[in-house]
């Protein structure tokens, strides 16, 4: 058996390989990520620029495809995709009514109808109302 202070040892070469190795294999999966864009749901916070610098003209070009993709991730989901992407987006998705409603379409607009009977009634009970208030 080994005794503990052949266990305690530690062999700095081996060490220093085991790290080198190490470095080697992260070098080796990484890769350069050099196209960089501009986050369109973070709210833009412009500043002025330097007050005589040639740079930062008024007059500079704008960005078309950065435009693009800002106008893009401020539009509406049904506007960005044909169908809800997740199940909280199922609630409310088609917000559009079944079916038109019409005022001349008596299955959904019934609007109240005075009778001979009901304005009779009516007058009654207006009569009744009136004479319980005068007591």
């Amino acid at each position: 058996m080994a005794t503990k202070q052949e266990k305690e040892q530690v062999n700095v070469v081996h060490q220093n390989a085991i790290f080198r190795e190490t470095i080697h294999k992260e070098q080796r999966e990484q890769k350069l990520y050099t196209s960089y864009g501009v986050n369109p749901y973070k709210k833009d916070y412009v500043l002025a620029g330097k007050p005589n610098s040639q740079y930062d003209s008024a007059e500079g070009t704008e960005d078309q495809q950065y435009l693009q993709v800002y106008r893009r991730a401020q539009d509406i989901p049904q506007r960005k995709f044909d169908f809800p992407q997740t199940e909280a987006q199922e609630i409310g998705w088609d917000t559009k009514p079944l079916i038109n409603p019409l005022r001349n379409d008596t299955r959904l607009n019934n609007p109240r109808r005075n009778s001979e009977i009901t304005k009779y009634m009516d007058t009654a009970w207006r009569q009744k109302e009136q004479e319980n208030l005068q007591q």
